[in-house]
């Protein structure tokens, strides 16, 4: 998303809106609700969060208390 390099989905990370608006890791990849596929490198979470790309592609605004769990979880 925020390197914009094209990688297989296998070594990306998928991060769910859920339909009760909660956000979270989809360790499956089959969550229901509206997804957004990031790199699993933490200095690329940063990037996405910080430009805004992830809250675009959400659709919502990312709390500060979920994007530092973005930045920080790894798979």
């Amino acid at each position: 998303m925020a390197c914009r390099r094209i990688r297989p989905k296998r070594e990306l990370l998928r991060i769910a809106r859920r339909p009760d608006g909660t956000i979270a890791f989809d360790a499956n990849g089959r969550s229901a609700g509206r997804g957004a596929y990031v790199c699993d490198d933490p200095a690329c979470r940063a990037r996405a969060i910080d430009k805004g790309a992830l809250a675009r592609a959400l659709s919502v605004r990312i709390p500060d208390d979920v994007a530092a769990g973005v930045v920080g979880e790894a798979r």
